[in-house]
This record gives structure tokens, C-alpha cells and sequence, in this order.
């Protein structure tokens, strides 16, 4: 596989909670239409230490929320409440405007410990879909497409991969695939994705052309040539990718769009606190100082 990089995970702490973020970097600032990824935990929550992200804006993109374990209440500026749990696919659409918080549900806040796991993924909208209404979909576990081929388990969160369909297409040609083993086995993707691909390594090993690559690390390569990775015994990929967007998207702090005027209207907006809000939150997160 030509071209490849290798991103290891780099750690950010959110007040009680931490994130592994892998992408953008300085070398790689998209992978097809996705713009930034987190990986949130994994972590042990409880009494005293919950998820609690309060109301923040977005323009010119789309959150996409997959959980391996634990559970997060979405609301927005649109009206949806939803809890997010395991398997499930939260795909909230800011376009012009939106905001939203993040929170452990209040089922969950009863003095025990449970563990939270998962991802929370900016796929960058094309220009022309930039300022559309916001929205947000959810799609539950038992509504996404998941299989078996030999040893290695599959689940299709979102786009089209491996001959099949999801339920969330988004706005652009992409994919994100749950990938799992529990034996030593090769995956051949030849044929199977369209676009640029990243392969974050959840948990376990790969082996590519002679290369180990271990979980918390990501690996980014073109899919336009026989392509078959080696996958260690316990180990789970998440696949990300699809057609770049054809023009340069840029990001400053929630923010993303290609048109850099439209990047610093946003700023002005919710410093002068004009973005609508979330139903009944009151609470506000500062834009932080950015450097210019």
C-alpha cells in the first residue's frame, strides 16, 4: 500500500473526561469528506464524574456519535433529545447553525460506575450543502446492517462499503465500517471501499506489508490498488473514508466551511450569543483564544 501514514493518537483533556484525537494533523487535514475524529474513553465514569458538555455551536458540518460502551443524551438547538447508546448512529447536521449539548443521562447519574466508549466523528458537508436547515438522525443499532464473513464481523454505520448500504448516506460519497476478529485472519479490501480510508485501530493489531500497527494509531492510504491487511486475534478497526470533497475545507475551533469569511461570521455569531439555542440550557461555552 503506497503513500501511507501513520497518525498516533494524541491525547486532549476535556474536564473529566478524556480524548484521543487523530485527526486532522499537520500532514493529513481530511480523509475524504471526514475532518476531524475523537475517540472518547476508553474511561470509567461515575459519582462526581459524568459527561457533561455544555451548549456549543456548530456551522458546515455533521457530528456523527458511535458508542462501544455507555451511553450519551444529544439535544439540540433543533428540539431532538435522544440518547445515544451502543451500536447506534447520532448523525446531527448543523449547516448554517446549530447547537448542542452532551450529557450522561440522568438514568445513568444513580452512584454506580459504567464504563463510556466510542467515537464522535466531523464529516465536512460540500459547499453547496453548507447552510442548509439543521437536523439531526438517529438510526438505532438494530436498524444497521451488520454480518459475518468467516472469522471477521462487520457493521456498516454509515455510506457504502463491502457491496452494501447504510441507513445514513449522509452528503457525500463515504463510509464508516465497525470491523471485528476474534482470530488471526486477513481483510481484503480490494473492490470493497471507494475513496481515501483510514484504518483507527480500536483495539488489537494489523500487520500491513510488514508494518505493525497497534491500537490507538491510524493508518491512511489510498484504496485504488489490491489492498489486504493482516488482522491480529481480538482485534477491531473502525474504517473511515470516501471521495474527497474537491474543494479545501478549513476549521476554526466548531467551525467548518470553505469559504473562510463564513468561518469568522460564525465566531463573531456566538460571541454576541446569536446562534439559537438548545431548549431550556442556559449554559455557554467561550470560543478559546485562537491563534491567528
Amino acid at each position: 500500500m503506497n503513500n501511507d501514514l501513520l497518525v498516533n493518537e494524541r491525547q486532549a483533556d476535556l474536564g473529566n473526561f478524556m480524548v484521543g484525537r487523530l485527526l486532522p494533523f499537520r500532514k493529513k487535514r481530511q480523509v475524504g469528506p471526514f475532518t476531524f475524529i475523537d475517540h472518547m474513553g476508553p474511561a470509567t465514569l461515575g459519582p462526581g464524574r459524568y459527561m457533561d458538555v455544555d451548549q456549543h455551536p456548530h456551522i458546515g458540518l455533521s457530528t456523527l456519535t458511535y458508542l462501544f460502551k455507555g451511553q450519551i443524551e444529544h439535544r439540540d438547538s433543533v428540539g431532538s433529545v435522544q440518547v445515544i447508546s451502543p451500536g447506534d448512529v447520532g448523525f446531527m447536521t448543523s449547516g448554517r447553525a446549530v447547537t448542542h449539548t452532551e450529557r450522561t443521562p440522568q438514568e445513568l447519574r444513580d452512584g454506580r460506575e459504567f464504563d463510556m466508549h466510542g467515537y464522535q466523528i466531523w464529516v465536512a458537508l460540500p459547499p453547496e450543502k453548507e447552510t442548509m436547515e439543521p437536523r439531526f438522525d438517529y438510526y438505532p443499532a438494530d436498524q444497521i446492517p451488520n454480518w459475518q464473513e468467516g472469522p471477521i464481523h462487520f457493521k456498516l454505520a454509515a455510506g457504502e462499503a463491502f457491496g452494501r448500504k447504510a441507513p445514513l448516506q449522509g452528503y457525500s460519497p463515504l463510509f464508516m465500517v465497525d470491523v471485528f476478529t476474534a482470530e488471526e485472519t486477513t481483510l481484503s479490501l480490494a473492490g470493497q471501499l471507494r475513496g481515501e480510508v483510514a484504518f483507527v485501530i480500536v483495539k488489537g493489531q494489523i500487520n500491513l506489508d510488514g508494518q505493525k500497527v497497534d491500537a490507538g494509531q491510524m493508518l491512511i492510504s489510498k484504496t485504488d490498488e489490491q489492498c489486504e491487511i493482516c488482522m491480529g486475534a481480538d482485534t477491531q478497526l473502525m474504517l473511515f473514508g470516501g471521495e474527497p470533497l474537491g474543494q479545501e475545507h478549513y476549521l476554526l475551533w466548531n467551525f467548518v466551511s470553505s469559504d473562510k469569511d463564513r468561518l469568522a461570521q460564525a465566531k463573531v455569531d456566538w460571541e454576541a450569543k446569536k446562534f439559537p439555542k438548545v431548549p431550556g440550557d442556559s449554559t455557554y461555552i467561550p470560543i478559546p483564544q485562537l491563534k491567528q
